[in-house]
């Protein structure tokens, strides 16, 4: 099995080169995937204390998976209530989609949230993104009828998505 040479590491601070790097890939490869611009992240913006200041957002789980030794992609838990927890930032490098690291990413986020007590993750995912919404869609996310963060068009927002982390 593919997972067997899939390998998940939780960061701190200290990686936020790693961190960097696959953020940077991210924003880069699919912009139209999040809020953030890699314009945002890159040249004023690209400064140690602000990647270790990410990497530091208290109770926050981040996560990067590695296939075959090489860093594949990335996700972070963050808490959002007292019962409830976000998937934030996630993204599968292009060359290993289709290979089981997205599934096994959102699974460790959900783990963290059980740890954590919380009922529900959430996600938010861009409107247009049917690829995103669909494997979310196929790991028990549904919509939540929630109005999402804004888009730049200032017609749209973000959809929001989540699923139950209770049993039953």
């Amino acid at each position: 099995m593919l997972w067997d040479m899939l390998e998940l590491r939780t960061l701190g601070s200290d990686d936020w080169p790693l961190w960097r790097e696959l953020r940077l890939a991210a924003l880069a490869e699919a912009p139209h995937a999040f809020g953030s611009t890699l314009d945002g992240w890159r040249g004023s913006g690209d400064r140690e204390e602000r990647w270790r200041a990410r990497l530091s957002i208290p109770g926050a789980h981040r996560l990067v998976a590695f296939l075959d030794g090489l860093p594949a992609g990335m996700a972070s838990g963050v808490p959002d209530g007292p019962e409830r927890v976000e998937l934030i930032s996630m993204w599968v490098d292009p060359t290993a989609r289709g290979q089981g690291v997205d599934d096994r990413l959102i699974r460790a986020a959900e783990r963290w949230g059980r740890t954590r007590g919380a009922r529900r993750l959430r996600l938010s995912v861009m409107p247009d993104n049917d690829e995103a919404a669909a494997l979310y869609e196929r790991n028990g996310f549904a919509d939540t009828g929630e109005s999402g963060k804004p888009l730049a068009d200032g017609v749209r927002g973000e959809r929001v998505m989540a699923k139950s982390l209770t049993p039953g």
